[in-house]
C-alpha cells in the first residue's frame, strides 16, 4: 500500500536545497521544472511578496523520487511518477483546494495525472500539447552552412526580438505568452530571460533567430527557434540552432536540449542531423472546471 511521503511548502529556497540534487541528477529530463524554479527564485529575491506558487517532492527511504512545481498562474509541472502516485498526489493537492490550470510532464505521467485527477475532482482535460525531447550529443554543425553568420544580440535588436517571438506564438498557437507580450509584459513572459542569437546575412540582415535559457543545474534548453515564413528551407533555422548550441556549450551547460513537435518531421529530421537525440515524449492536458476555481494557496 502507497504511503503519502508528499513534503509540500511555498518556500522555493527550501524545495531547492532539498530537492535540487534529485532534479539536477537528470538535469534534460527535469528541464522545465529546473527553469521554471530557476525563474521563480530570481523573482522572489527580487520581490520578496513576489508569488511563488507550492512545491512539492516525493521522498522514500529518505531519498526523493519525484518532484512537482505549480506555478500561481497554474501551471503543474511533474517529474515522472511511480505508479499509483499520481492517485496520491491528486488527492493531496485536491484537499488543499488546489486547482491546477493544466499539467505537464513526460507522455505517461502527464496522461496518468489528468485520469487521477479527473477521478478525484470531475475536472475534464483536453490534451493541447506533445512533444518530443532530444537532448545535444556530438554537435555537427550544417556543412557547407547557408552564407552568412550568427551573433548574440543586443539591446538595439530587442525591438525585432519581441516581434519575431511574437510571430512564433502566433504560428504554434501559444495563447497566453502571445497575451503576455501584447500586454506589455515581455520581462515576465517565458522569453523575458532567455539570450537570442541571430543568424544573419552577408548583408547583415537577421533572417532566422535561436534562444536559450540560462545555464540551470548543467542545463540549457533552446527554445524557441523561428524563421520567417518568407525565408523558410535555406538552410537558416539549422544554423541558427547549432550556433545557439555552441553557445550554450561555451557557457558550460553539459545538457542542451529542445522540444520538437512530433508532428513536423522537417525539424525533428533537421535537430537529428545536428546532433540531438530523442531522450523521451512529454504531454500537456488542459483542465476544465464546473464551478470557479479554488485560489492557489
Amino acid at each position: 500500500m502507497l504511503s503519502d511521503d508528499w513534503h509540500l511548502t511555498e518556500d522555493v529556497d527550501d524545495f531547492l536545497a532539498r530537492a535540487g540534487n534529485f532534479l539536477r541528477s537528470r538535469a534534460a529530463l527535469h528541464n522545465t521544472p529546473l527553469t521554471d524554479l530557476e525563474k521563480l527564485r530570481v523573482r522572489g529575491t527580487a520581490d520578496h511578496d513576489a508569488e511563488s506558487g507550492v512545491f512539492g517532492r516525493l521522498e522514500s527511504a529518505g531519498e526523493v523520487r519525484a518532484a512537482f512545481c505549480l506555478t500561481a498562474r497554474g501551471r503543474l509541472g511533474l517529474t515522472p511518477l511511480p505508479p499509483g502516485q499520481t492517485e496520491v498526489l491528486a488527492a493531496r493537492l485536491a484537499a488543499l483546494g488546489h486547482s491546477p490550470a493544466h499539467v505537464i510532464a513526460d507522455h505517461d505521467t502527464a496522461g496518468a495525472f489528468a485520469q487521477s485527477w479527473r477521478r478525484c475532482t470531475g475536472a475534464a482535460s483536453v490534451p493541447f500539447w506533445r512533444t518530443h525531447l532530444y537532448r545535444l550529443g556530438t554537435l555537427t554543425p550544417p556543412q557547407p552552412p547557408p552564407d552568412g553568420r550568427g551573433r548574440p544580440t543586443s539591446g538595439k535588436d530587442r525591438e525585432q526580438v519581441v516581434r519575431w517571438c511574437r510571430e512564433f506564438c502566433v504560428d504554434v498557437g501559444e495563447r497566453s505568452s502571445l497575451d503576455m507580450i501584447d500586454a506589455g509584459s515581455w520581462e515576465e513572459s517565458r522569453f523575458g530571460d532567455r539570450r537570442f542569437t541571430f543568424w544573419e546575412t552577408p548583408e547583415g540582415v537577421p533572417v532566422s533567430m535561436a534562444a536559450s535559457t540560462p545555464v540551470v543545474g548543467g542545463m540549457v534548453r533552446v527554445d524557441p527557434v523561428y524563421t520567417p515564413a518568407h525565408v523558410r528551407g535555406r538552410g537558416y533555422a539549422g544554423a541558427v540552432t547549432a550556433e545557439a548550441s555552441r553557445a550554450a556549450q561555451a557557457a558550460g551547460a553539459t545538457d542542451v536540449v529542445l522540444f520538437a513537435d512530433p508532428g513536423n518531421p522537417t525539424s525533428n529530421a533537421l535537430y537529428q542531423r545536428l546532433g540531438y537525440v530523442h531522450v523521451a515524449d512529454f504531454a500537456g492536458y488542459r483542465f476544465s472546471y464546473a464551478a470557479p476555481r479554488a485560489g492557489l494557496r
